[in-house]
């Protein structure tokens, strides 16, 4: 069922709501690793030496270049990992857009739906993308330990982190917070399964700029499965 609800988001990426969400994610993606790229060429170029005498070959002068080539490949690399505060950030900016051109095209029907305030997604965001910070950093002794199944570590513990993110706010438009909260923890195993499925693309590059707002649709998609299976479920 998780698969049918991201074929339905996918199938909306002609939504011109959809394509203006898109556009404005990417940009925001590209100019996170510009900023980035940016910082690695300023320490490229203060750390770095101009000129390297190394022994039978004399006097080399490409290093610094050599260097700053290489932090392409390492901007392409770090990708992996940004696009996860990223795919975060998303969230506060564009969720609501993307989960009400979901409902005007899939639940006509449903009354117009609460607008989280910009301020309190914000909050939620930063929040969020501390503990997601912090939690990476952790687990990166994790990675290191179990070095093979490094990739499952990551993909489960950003799944779950982004998981809860998603299908939460989402759930705040329609049964608020509290009741978002409980419904996260009373389909906890499916929710933390489609936060997987999302942070496993978000490891790829460029496939991982559509991630974002596919995961949001997809997510719509997925609380209105659930809730309609017990829509007189008291969420408290």
């Amino acid at each position: 069922m998780i698969f049918l609800d991201f074929f339905k988001a996918l199938g909306q990426l002609g939504d011109a709501r959809f394509r203006r969400v898109l556009f404005l994610g990417i940009g925001l993606t590209f100019a996170l690793l510009f900023g980035a790229y940016a910082v690695v060429l300023w320490l490229v170029n203060i750390f770095a030496p101009d000129v390297v005498t190394l022994p039978f070959v004399g006097e080399v002068h490409w290093v610094d270049d050599l260097l700053s080539w290489g932090s392409v490949l390492l901007m392409i690399v770090l990708s992996v990992f940004l696009m996860v505060p990223v795919a975060s950030a998303f969230t506060s900016m564009f969720l609501d857009d993307v989960a009400d051109a979901v409902e005007e095209r899939h639940f006509p029907a449903l009354p117009v739906a609460d607008r989280v305030s910009f301020v309190v997604a914000l909050q939620d965001t930063l929040n969020f993308l501390g503990l997601l910070v912090v939690a990476n950093i952790l687990a990166l002794i994790l990675y290191l330990i179990f070095l093979p199944v490094g990739p499952l570590i990551f993909w489960g513990l950003n799944g779950f982190l982004l998981g809860r993110e998603y299908f939460q706010l989402v759930a705040m438009r329609r049964i608020g917070r509290q009741g978002a909260k409980a419904m996260f923890r009373a389909n906890l195993p499916q929710i933390w399964l489609a936060g997987a499925l999302m942070a496993m693309p978000l490891s790829i590059p460029f496939v991982n700029l559509l991630v974002p707002i596919l995961g949001a649709a997809t997510f719509t998609h997925l609380f209105h499965r659930l809730h309609s299976k017990n829509p007189a479920a008291n969420w408290v």
